[in-house]
């Protein structure tokens, strides 16, 4: 029995040793299955970026070698036109202007008297932040409008995880650009008119939260190149 034990610990010390010449004091276990959660995210958030771009390409390449006369009359073919401009897969020109959304310092404390010292959910941009930036642009006239680097369509949708942005797909990390193009004054109204905004720009002013508004000039904007299936549930038969 002591032959056995005293063969068990050398055996365990072995392993030990092995394991440490192996390491050199870097983690064994590294290999692409154990990535964090975070950056399967951001990679798959790159491959459908790739994706979108490849999609519009093969879509110029159809829509390009397509019959020019399809039957369309002129009239229907301008009304097409406009109704493709209005869904926002078309470019649109004009002047414009770029919100900037950014989180506070993350040592922020409050800047005024009277206010409590910040929560850390006080410190992030959230989902209604967005939101209120886009509807009010909306509300001011927008021709168009991009969040980063995509075109919102009437289908797109501004949703949040914790301070990272989920758009069509794609992942974003503060500071967030919403560019809009359109009559800069008007926008500008818009904004400083919304009751969202006015209550963000308390955060702003107490505890640092970025905010930043500027007029760009004549811009064109991207028409918007992913799909457009929509996906829904449907109830179990």
């Amino acid at each position: 029995m002591r032959v056995l034990t005293a063969g068990v610990f050398a055996l365990a010390g072995l392993l030990f040793v092995t394991s440490f010449n192996t390491a050199k004091g870097t983690d064994l276990r590294t290999d692409a299955s154990l990535l964090k959660l975070s950056d399967l995210i951001h990679e798959r958030s790159r491959k459908n970026g790739e994706l979108d771009e490849s999609n519009a390409a093969l879509r110029d390449q159809v829509e390009s070698l397509a019959q020019p006369d399809d039957g369309r009359t002129t009239a229907e073919a301008e009304k097409l036109a406009g109704l493709e401009k209005d869904a926002g897969t078309q470019e649109v020109k004009g002047r414009a202007i770029t919100v900037t959304l950014n989180d506070a310092p993350p040592d922020a404390t409050a800047k005024l008297p009277g206010y409590p010292e910040p929560q850390p959910d006080y410190l992030v941009i959230h989902q209604q932040d967005l939101q209120a930036v886009v509807n009010a642009l909306w509300q001011g006239g927008a021709k168009g409008i991009k969040v980063m680097d995509q075109r919102l369509i009437s289908t797109s949708a501004v949703r949040c995880v914790g301070n990272t942005l989920i758009l069509q797909g794609r992942v974003y990390s503060p500071p967030y650009k919403i560019q809009a193009v359109g009559d800069p004054e008007k926008l500008q109204q818009a904004l400083a008119d919304s009751p969202a905004i006015q209550n963000y720009m308390v955060y702003v002013n107490v505890y640092g939260l970025g905010w930043k508004v500027t007029e760009d000039g004549t811009v064109t904007l991207p028409g918007y190149s992913g799909t457009v299936d929509l996906h829904y549930a449907k109830p179990v038969e």
